[in-house]
This record gives C-alpha cells, structure tokens and sequence, in this order.
C-alpha cells in the first residue's frame, strides 16, 4: 500500500476477502490453517487465469492482461511449482504402486488419482496431474 501499488493492493485485499469468507463460512467461524490458505490463494490463481481465458476469448485484452497481472502476484505467494521431471516421477510410482496392487489399465484411474492428490496439492494444476496419469495409464 506505502508503495502505491494498486494492482498488488487490490489482488492482496481480493484474497484477504476470500480467506475471510472461507473463515465465516460454514456453521462455525474458524481460524484457517496454513494449508487452507493455500487452497484458497490456489482457487482465486485459478480463478484469475479462468477469467483471463475467458476476456481473452471475447476480444477484452486489458481485463485479460489486468487477470494474468493478479494471477502473477498471487502466484508469488503460493508454494514452488512441481516440474514436469517431478510430477513424471510422483505420477509413475502411483502407476507401479497401483499395478502391484493389481489394478492397472484405465480402471487405476481413480486409485492413482488418490496416492497423487496429496503429493501434488497446491503445487500443480489438478488438470494437468490428470492428464499426465491419464497418459501413463494408457501406457501400462
């Protein structure tokens, strides 16, 4: 704010707001944990590069740049990426792990999906982790 950064500012208070409401939300106010935090700074990332999508899409390219602007600030507070050499290697051993306990093929698919999740959560796109156990499958 001392900065006069407005597009930090307003990217900041946008995600304040959301952690605020995740707090409210529900029966019963709670302090969030630090992983909820970062389930809600990934879910508004998310929400912004959905948005960019979408502005870009109907020919809006300066609320499309001002989305992709937000999503980079908020990308700066969420925990480092996985790599693709990391996320091949996580996405593998679920796949061998799975075809010793005897299921294999596409039908892995949910099991697979439920040894990754929380190897990958927060740090690569739910999509993309489908997408490449998906692939390893039809390979096995």
């Amino acid at each position: 704010m001392k900065q006069r950064d407005e597009l930090r500012t307003a990217a900041l208070r946008m995600v304040l707001s959301a952690v605020s409401t995740e707090q409210t939300s529900g029966k019963q106010a709670r302090e969030l944990t630090d992983d909820e935090v970062v389930m809600v700074l990934a879910r508004e990332t998310k929400k912004r590069r959905e948005a960019a999508e979408a502005f870009a899409d109907a020919g809006r390219d300066d609320s499309a740049a001002r989305e992709r602007a937000e999503e980079s600030v908020l990308a700066q507070y969420l925990p480092a990426a996985l790599s693709e050499a990391e996320l091949d290697g996580i996405v593998a051993a679920a796949v061998a792990a799975a075809a010793e306990s005897g299921v294999a093929g596409p039908r892995a698919m949910g099991a697979v999906m439920k040894a990754v999740q929380p190897q990958v959560k927060g740090r690569a796109d739910g999509s993309v982790v489908a997408a490449k156990v998906r692939a390893a499958l039809q390979g096995s």
